[in-house]
């Protein structure tokens, strides 16, 4: 199973230890200084990176609590911001509609100019969103009976 490829045939650590010795050999008088310094770099840098920490610490996050009403106020100041909140939904419901009614006229127009039948698709959509609208109240209805049935 471990059996030498042709990459490993050609590294023996005999020859790479005979080279270190020659190569230490030839280095001249300042061998033993030198290989002293870069052992005590070394050695100084990996004790460095030993003693440091990589991970970080998770940070805790900040909540911040928002009241969105005063928790001593009265009942009559919950309905009339039930009221003012209510009167301002219609309001933009009316004026999406209006768009919407607004956007149905110009491609209404679009439809007739390209020859299409728009009052035929007008009348499939109406008839389509009358379906839906019973099928959504009978559902609704069914719900509530439901919940009195419950209670």
């Amino acid at each position: 199973m471990l059996r030498k490829t042709n990459y490993w045939k050609d590294v023996s650590p005999t020859g790479a230890v005979g080279d270190l010795v020659t190569v230490f050999r030839e280095a001249g008088s300042g061998r033993w200084r030198n290989s002293l310094l870069a052992g005590a770099i070394t050695f100084g840098l990996f004790s460095i990176m030993a003693t440091q920490s990589w991970k970080k610490e998770r940070q805790l996050p900040d909540v911040t609590y928002i009241n969105s009403w005063p928790l001593d106020r009265s009942d009559e100041e919950t309905r009339a911001f039930i009221l003012k909140s209510q009167k301002e939904k219609e309001a933009r419901e009316a004026q999406q509609a209006a768009a919407d009614a607004e956007a149905q006229k110009l491609w209404m127009a679009v439809g007739k100019a390209s020859g299409m039948d728009v009052d035929r698709i007008k009348a499939e959509a109406d008839a389509d969103k009358a379906k839906e609208k019973a099928k959504a109240d009978a559902e609704a209805r069914k719900a509530l009976e439901q919940a009195k049935v419950e209670q």
